[in-house]
């Protein structure tokens, strides 16, 4: 089965420092075992020889011995819990850190592909059920057949001829366990989509509270929540429905068993074939091998849902991100300098998942380095899409998209983005302190560089405001500010990095006019020979630009200067005199 294969790749791989203390679990559950198979033994010796015989001083001293092998059994059992939860944690520490890392090397298309939520699932829900099966494995999963086994053998040793009971409901007890297991299984992994689905619903409407709040609609959510939660309930019923049936199932067989020891036992004892202690020591040992297989029904259930998780888990760690480095890396400044260009779109055409409709249709543009470019379009024109190719956030679909002189496709993907600064639309601050955030951009900024950076981003004036300055505390997603606020804090985090190439995607939609002016004007101070890309609603930021281009429906309507463009194109003509006043283009035209 594919989950038993992966389940042991991912124990050699990520076991590795704890085998030790898995293999001292099962050891001393092995001596637990040997410890507990001994008290029916003793037992029967109190009741054939001792009580038969009226002999106290061996009943007291049989009695010490049994006392003595429970406080040893306990013993073993608290060192086996210890070391199988030490082995158990270490793997899901390992493989949880493994599997964050794996998941930071996919594309924007990949985390598409998997959903957010399903992810989380996976690298919490998932990850647990394999640590329990491994932790419950090294305890319940070696204790069971060691004392199935050991128990068949005590048991012959006392009675071969009781022993027949045991050849007719042990294979019964297995034989059902392994049905009800294998129909389960299937609904175990429905479970596991289910949960995604809850996670995801939950997610949403947190993320969207602020919307559901101002259409009121609480209710519409709650439904929705409710659906998710049934369809769960409903599949998580069939799946126990079937598990449940084990235990009464187990404990019939078990009750006729002790049944069948009884009658024959019984016959045996009358014709003086056999001590009643020996009967009695019979069915202690029948209820231990009994008790193992309900702990085999136990596992069993553990196991089918482990068994998901695996699949899930390798699923995303088996996957190779869609963006990959090339295997020969070139020389960057080389390139820059023999190519004169900081970037160049050929024929470069891209749609999302490469299926559904064309986003970016055949973009042929070369930037030269140390140019200042605007891009103003309408929403949904592809000017975001056509920047994210630049770093690799996604790949063109055809074409080639080149940075100084070379494909990207042929840089090492840290290397090309250290190179360049980009603001994205939706600006993310990460729970922490604010200079924790900026030093995103240089993880080894001082002070001082930290707030020029924020003066030029005009961020400076309202960190120094707040208590603590660039101490105080920014919440998940930066909540506790605006997002004006935001937007700056994000810009000075891209300033400090001092780009060769940056690129603002709408970075200043959400502060003022006059905000925005300071903001362009310290950039040109700032950046020197730095390749610029301005994406924005307001022809007022880009109007300065050496290049502006003008996105309509993926393609590129018009390019040429400010001036140029109120000459050629209707479009940009018509904004323009929207926002600056007919006055403003007329006098430029």
């Amino acid at each position: 089965m594919p989950g038993e294969e992966y389940m042991i790749k991912l124990m050699r791989k990520y076991m590795k420092g704890s085998w030790l203390w898995a293999i001292a679990a099962p050891l001393l559950m092995l001596l637990e075992v040997m410890a507990d198979l001994m008290q029916p033994t003793l037992m029967a010796d109190i009741i054939d020889v001792g009580v038969a015989t009226g002999n106290v001083p061996f009943i007291i001293s049989t009695g010490l011995r049994m006392l003595s092998f429970a406080l040893i059994s306990v013993l073993l059992g608290l060192g086996c819990v210890a070391t199988s939860s030490v082995a158990s944690v270490n793997f899901a520490a390992k493989l949880r850190e493994s599997f964050f890392g794996h998941i930071q090397t996919f594309s924007f298309e990949d985390l598409d592909t998997f959903k957010t939520s399903s992810l989380i699932t996976r690298m919490t829900n998932d990850i647990v059920q394999m640590q329990q099966i491994i932790m419950m494995g090294l305890r319940m999963a070696s204790r069971a057949p060691f004392t199935c086994i050991g128990g068949v053998i005590m048991a012959y040793r006392l009675s071969p001829s009781l022993s027949m009971v045991l050849v007719v409901s042990v294979p019964v007890m297995l034989v059902v366990t392994t049905f009800l297991v294998q129909k389960s299984l299937p609904l175990f992994a429905a479970m596991q989509t289910k949960i995604d689905r809850i996670n995801g619903v939950v997610r949403e409407s947190l993320l969207g509270i602020k919307v559901i709040k101002s259409f009121v609609s609480e209710d519409n959510e709650i439904k929705r929540f409710g659906a998710a939660n049934q369809d769960l309930m409903n599949t998580s019923i069939k799946a126990m429905q079937n598990m449940q049936l084990l235990f009464p199932i187990g404990n019939l067989i078990m009750n006729l068993s002790v049944v069948g020891v009884l009658w024959f036992g019984g016959s045996m004892a009358i014709a003086g074939n056999m001590e009643t202690g020996k009967i009695m020591a019979f069915i202690n040992y029948l209820l231990q091998i009994m008790m193992s297989l309900n702990m085999v029904v136990m596992m069993s259930m553990m196991y089918s849902r482990a068994m998901v998780a695996v699949d899930r888990i390798n699923e995303v760690l088996d996957a190779q991100g869609s963006i990959q480095d090339a295997p020969q890396t070139p020389d960057t400044a080389k390139a820059m300098a023999e190519s004169g260009y900081a970037i160049q779109f050929r024929d470069v055409s891209f749609r999302y998942h490469n299926s559904g409709e064309w986003v970016l249709k055949h973009i042929d543009l070369s930037i030269r380095e140390g140019e200042t470019v605007g891009v103003i379009g309408t929403t949904g024109s592809g000017k975001s899409t056509m920047v994210s190719l630049i770093p690799r956030l996604f790949d063109a679909t055809e074409g080639s998209v080149l940075v100084g002189g070379v494909d990207v496709r042929a840089y090492p993907q840290d290397r090309l983005r250290e190179k360049i600064g980009m603001v994205l639309q939706e600006n993310i601050l990460f729970a922490g302190k604010i200079e924790d955030n900026l030093r995103y951009g240089k993880s080894s900024a001082t002070e001082e560089e930290m707030r020029e950076a924020a003066e030029d981003a005009q961020a400076l004036d309202f960190i120094e405001n707040i208590e603590k300055g660039f101490g105080a505390r920014v919440e998940q997603r930066g909540r506790n500010f605006s997002g004006g606020q935001k937007q700056r804090l994000s810009i000075a985090r891209t300033l400090l990095r001092k780009p060769d190439i940056l690129i603002l995607d709408d970075a200043a939609s959400a502060v003022d006019m006059v905000t925005e002016t300071r903001i362009r004007e310290a950039i040109n101070r700032r950046i020197g020979s730095c390749t610029v890309i301005i994406i924005a609603q307001r022809v007022a930021a880009i109007k300065d630009a050496d290049t502006i281009l003008v996105m309509n429906e993926g393609e590129i309507e018009a390019m040429g200067s400010h001036e140029e463009l109120l000459r050629l194109s209707e479009s940009y003509r018509h904004v323009a005199a929207a926002q600056l006043g007919e006055e403003a283009v007329a006098h430029a035209g």
